[in-house]
Order: structure tokens, then sequence, then C-alpha cells
């Protein structure tokens, strides 16, 4: 999705970012959470679920790079909260450290997926 804001705010890997025009440039992991995309403040205009990635910001632009990306209102709580109960069964089924991590992980997306319906 490209458009024109007036303000996005990151879930950035130390914290939530928010990025204005003319912003400094940085590039900054995303963590798994919500962007808000803001038309005119304090008014959100959109809310994205993103399971994470990068994000590059520059004067003009904030482009963020997600492994998933998802609208909020898309997200279907019945359906995050079965997928949490699975990957916890698989979480304790996880035979290696590399299937146990990659659960993990995929909990985390999980989770922070249902924090977002929660705000």
């Amino acid at each position: 999705m490209a458009e024109d804001s007036e303000m996005v705010v990151v879930p950035g890997a130390d914290g939530n970012f928010g990025v204005l025009a003319g912003h400094a440039p940085m590039i900054s992991t995303v963590r798994p959470g919500v962007i808000d995309v803001y038309s005119r403040r304090p008014q959100v205009a959109h809310r994205v679920f993103v399971a994470g990635g990068f994000a590059e910001v520059t004067p003009d632009r904030c482009t963020v790079l997600a492994e998933e990306a998802i609208a909020v209102g898309d997200l279907n709580a019945a359906a995050v909260d079965q997928e949490i109960s699975d990957l916890a069964d698989d979480l304790a089924e996880a035979k290696t450290e590399a299937e146990r991590a990659a659960v993990e992980r995929a909990l985390e997306v999980a989770r922070a997926k249902r924090l977002a319906l929660a705000s």
C-alpha cells in the first residue's frame, strides 16, 4: 500500500517511532506489531499489522518491507486464538532447538496479532 499521510508510527525493534515529513534518514528493524497511518493527527486512517521486517525512512517517505502485512480490521479473533492454541501445542512437541525457535517466533507473531485486536 502506498499513500500520502501526515505521520506513521512504526513498531521498531527498540520501540515505536513516529515519522513525519522531513525525518532524518534511518533504517530500523520492525518487530511484530501495528503500523498506525495518520491522515490528520490525531486521526488514524489505517492500522496495519506487520509480522516484522525492515523500515527505511527518508525525508520524503517511510518504506516498510514486512514479512506479513494485514489490515487490523481483517484479523479474526477466533482464528488468532486458535492459532495461538495450536502453536502452544506445537511448542510442547518441538523436538529440536531449530523447531522450537521457529514455533516460538510464530507464537510471538500470533500473540502480537492478539494484542493488535485488543488495542
